[in-house]
């Protein structure tokens, strides 16, 4: 799979070589390709390129930016229709007004209408290694496109989360970025090595 993640800090960094470490081509789109954390990822299947030539070299995009640049990068991106794109960005620092998530402005701001949420709702340390003494953690998914969450399950199973719950349609946008919200509250009192799994009696 050609997959262009858009940004390379910690999530966007870590799901690149992760996704490269199972077998997939990887475009960093990013403002400059000559900044030592980029070229601190690059390998024989990472490269480092603009957001537009990134987005035109790839057939799944990943959003790992600045929420408030998703406009920006909205534009930059071009024609996106034939596209998936998985976005997993918060809010934390920012809203792209006037929506309330990066993924409803992803909708509005570009031609692409399979967008899902994924790899929003967790650390990026558990992206690193999603195994818990053994144990496979879970991770969720949410949009109205079927194509799009079966790319974003398989994406995350590949590179070793466990079960992938489907949330729901675009209507459960806020509801993925609330689980982080929890994630992140109790990070803040046990450590960010925690992880959300679901138990099945």
């Amino acid at each position: 799979m050609k997959i262009a993640i858009i940004g390379a800090g910690n999530v966007g960094g870590t799901l690149a070589r992760r996704f490269a470490e199972v077998g997939h081509s990887v475009f960093l789109g990013v403002r400059n390709v000559n900044d030592a954390k980029v070229k601190a990822l690059l390998s024989d299947r990472i490269s480092a390129h603009s957001v537009t030539e990134a987005v035109a070299k790839a057939d799944v995009i990943v959003t790992a930016a600045y929420p408030t640049t998703t406009k920006e990068i909205a534009k930059q991106m071009g024609d996106v229709s034939k596209k998936v794109i998985i976005d997993a960005m918060n809010t934390f620092r920012g809203k792209p007004v006037p929506y309330t998530t990066t993924a409803e402005a992803l909708l509005a701001w570009t031609n692409c209408k399979d967008v899902v949420r994924c790899f929003n709702t967790t650390g990026f340390e558990n992206m690193e290694n999603p195994k818990y003494k053994g144990i496979k953690i879970d991770m969720f998914v949410a949009g109205d496109s079927k194509k799009g969450k079966k790319i974003a399950t398989q994406l995350a199973k590949e590179i070793g989360f466990g079960e992938v719950y489907d949330l729901g349609g675009n209507d459960k946008f806020e509801l993925m970025e609330q689980i982080v919200v929890v994630w992140v509250s109790l990070a803040q009192i046990l450590g960010r090595n925690i992880a959300l799994s679901i138990l099945k009696r």
